[in-house]
């Protein structure tokens, strides 16, 4: 008779044999078993060479990327493999940079053939890359899948983070072409390690691997999507390793202030609609702003000035500049010598004096040395003339109340399929108080699935605070802090598509007032 304890065991051992994974066995290409090729690459990626051999390509420009063909031996097993994750859960992701759906880690699913790639990737794979690039890389799996369908993208970006050493990308895709989209792009650098241009497009590929050092100029981007009817199925991650050295960051010089304009009211009473010039109605817009710090006022123009300047926007006489560098924004920007007449009367309408204090009026903020104090102001003041008895109190005082002169800076831009800003640590880390005006034209009939919108994010975290949409003369104000960030959403595919001709662009004034 048997005993319950050695029955128990028995039981004990046989449930370990359930949890225990099941997995098929990923059989690479035959190159990585090849010693005298592996030597080759080795060589040719220290002296950062080309090589080509069989399945494999090395190519170092703009930098060290690796392509390997057939990746996985047996047809079957990827066949396997591009079911099982297309059966996975995906989760939307969108923001600043990319819109795409993404599973979650891999690391520890138990579907056969991803178990099995996963095992091959980060066993021998990754002992044989450690072998090319005289690294040792370490036992981390970092790897996921992603669906790119119409119109998701990922916008330029270096990869770099601490631990990531060589970014992989696996392809199970449909037969693909480069105007289906959805191709890897790689960019170009410039003295400062900012990218310049895209030098070279790699077209997704049925069971092909590209694998890319991590470093301070691998800059690339997934271009968007452009096929309604493919998807761009891919595994991808980092194997960890030591990272390379990362020269300072490039600051970009600050865009230049200027103090307004000496222009009177008179500019106000030719432009603007009568109704955003009466003192009552200026206080309910100042009681609207402080209480939300935004604000839209929308037939902010009067009609045959906006339609005077919506149409000159238009004129060929102008010229355009497009403005990067890509990791951090794609648009074009007007040349203001070569703006017609009535379009730089609407700047300098934006710059003048008389707007300085209007902005006041909307705001409660001081933009004008005639813009009353707030109660905080008046309190503070109150309180260093009650303590300025002594000489030594009464310059503090002085000093404190030094008036600051408010200044503004502008541009006039144009939108179209492809522009976008993106949220950098630069900017983060120069944040400051400021209230930003966006006045759009050519919008009719835009759309928020067009992209374009401008979103505000508090800085570090997922939330978003406040999205502002393109629309045809409505004056957008918003007061942001130092730990408010903003950015433009990508223009897609959809806005310049057959079923939408009139809504190819759109253009903008864009400020920004400081007190």
């Amino acid at each position: 008779m048997a005993s319950k304890r050695a029955q128990d065991e028995s039981d004990k051992t046989e449930k370990r044999k359930k949890k225990k994974i099941f997995e098929e066995k990923a059989e690479l290409s035959a190159g990585i078993e090849d010693e005298q090729a592996r030597r080759s690459m080795k060589e040719a990626w220290s002296r950062r060479t080309h090589y080509s051999h069989g399945n494999f390509e090395l190519d170092c420009h703009p930098f060290p990327h690796c392509i390997i063909r057939n990746f996985l031996r047996s047809e079957a097993f990827v066949e396997n493999l591009q079911r099982e994750l297309m059966e996975l859960s995906f989760h939307e992701k969108s923001n600043d940079l990319y819109k795409f759906k993404q599973s979650d880690d891999l690391k520890k699913r138990q579907e056969p053939h991803i178990a099995g790639l996963r095992a091959a990737l980060f066993g021998r794979f990754r002992q044989w890359l450690g072998e090319v690039l005289a690294v040792e890389l370490e036992s981390t799996v970092d790897i996921s899948c992603a669906k790119y369908e119409y119109t998701d993208v990922l916008l330029c970006h270096d990869d770099e983070l601490e631990g990531r050493r060589v970014a992989f990308i696996l392809y199970l895709v449909p037969p693909w072409q480069s105007s289906d989209g959805g191709t890897l792009d790689l960019y170009t650098t410039d003295g400062n390690f900012q990218p310049q241009g895209i030098v070279k497009s790699l077209v997704p590929s049925w069971n092909t691997l590209i694998l890319f050092e991590v470093s301070p100029v691998s800059f690339h981007q997934v271009s968007e999507v452009l096929s309604q009817d493919k998807c761009r199925l891919s595994l991808s991650g980092w194997f960890h390793g030591p990272s390379l050295e990362r020269p300072p960051r490039h600051i970009e010089p600050p865009i230049p202030r200027s103090p307004h304009l000496p222009r009177d009211e008179t500019v106000l009473l030719e432009w603007i609609n009568p109704l955003y010039l009466d003192i009552s109605y200026q206080e309910r817009i100042q009681t609207e702003f402080e209480d939300s710090s935004e604000i839209q006022l929308k037939d902010f123009l009067k009609e045959e000035k906006f339609r005077d300047v919506n149409e000159a926007l238009q004129q060929a006489q102008i010229q355009w500049k497009k403005r990067g560098p890509p990791n951090k924004r794609c648009y074009e920007v007007a040349c203001l010598d070569t703006l017609p007449q009535c379009v730089s009367e609407c700047w300098e309408l934006l710059h003048s004096e008389a707007f300085f204090l209007l902005l006041s009026n909307f705001t409660g903020l001081c933009l004008h040395y005639l813009c009353p104090a707030d109660d905080e102001e008046k309190e503070q003041q109150e309180k260093g003339e009650a303590a300025g008895s002594s000489t030594e109190s009464s310059a503090s005082t002085s000093i404190e109340k030094e008036p600051s002169t408010p200044v503004c800076c502008g541009e006039v831009r144009r939108w179209s399929h492809g522009s976008y800003t993106l949220l950098h640590d630069g900017e983060a880390a120069r944040a400051e108080y400021a209230l930003d005006l966006l006045l759009p034209f050519g919008c009719t009939d835009w759309q928020p699935e067009f992209g374009g919108f401008t979103c505000y994010v508090a800085n570090e975290e997922d939330e978003e605070l406040l999205t502002v949409y393109p629309e045809d003369n409505s004056l957008a104000l918003v007061y942001r802090d130092k730990e408010t960030l903003k950015f433009a959403k990508h223009v897609n595919h959809k806005s310049s598509s057959a079923d939408s001709p009139t809504c190819r662009k759109f253009y903008d004034f864009s400020f920004v007032y400081f007190e």
